[in-house]
């Protein structure tokens, strides 16, 4: 009863003016619905602050770390040093990625209204992260591509903020 007041009111605050753009955005994109959203928005505040994709992901910690010296270069797991509650989340919302993309209805309605580039985008996202966890699934161990379509997905993100914004 009480979980549902809650996403009642984020619900409210998903409508109001300074978010429901870039919710409604965000939402476009698979795995993605108004929790989600308004979870990655009011982390990430002002999308501009992160000049690249990458540092959106580093951020959130979804970027390999580097042990390099001279021509040595070793890429060992993710650093985790970065926002632990938008790394789940978006590792969550990955998981959705994992189905072979197709028609549905759902999502289509969420996209109705949407600017086009942003349908683009979200388009581009959904046939990407698919492909991308089916090939890395045959050679690594599952978690491992559901994190690395985390990471994509977070640059998705950041790709259709900085469009809306």
């Amino acid at each position: 009863m009480q979980r549902n007041a809650f996403d009642a009111e984020i619900e409210r605050y998903a409508q109001s003016p300074s978010y429901r753009t870039r919710a409604e955005a965000l939402c476009c994109l698979r795995g993605i619905k108004t929790l989600t959203a308004m979870t990655l928005l009011v982390e990430i505040d002002d999308v501009r602050r992160f000049r690249s994709p990458r540092s959106l992901m580093a951020y959130f910690g979804l970027v390999p770390r580097e042990h390099s010296s001279g021509a040595r270069e070793h890429r060992g797991p993710i650093t985790k040093a970065g926002n632990s509650h938008c790394r789940r989340v978006l590792v969550e919302a990955a998981w959705n990625n994992h189905h072979k993309s197709g028609a549905d209805l759902i999502l289509n309605r969420r996209r109705q209204g949407q600017p086009a580039d942003v349908v683009a985008i979200a388009l581009k996202a959904q046939h990407r992260l698919h492909k991308k966890f089916w090939r890395l699934d045959h050679k690594k161990h599952r978690h491992v591509a559901i994190t690395a379509v985390a990471r994509e997905l977070c640059g998705f993100v950041w790709a259709i903020l900085s469009t809306v914004n």
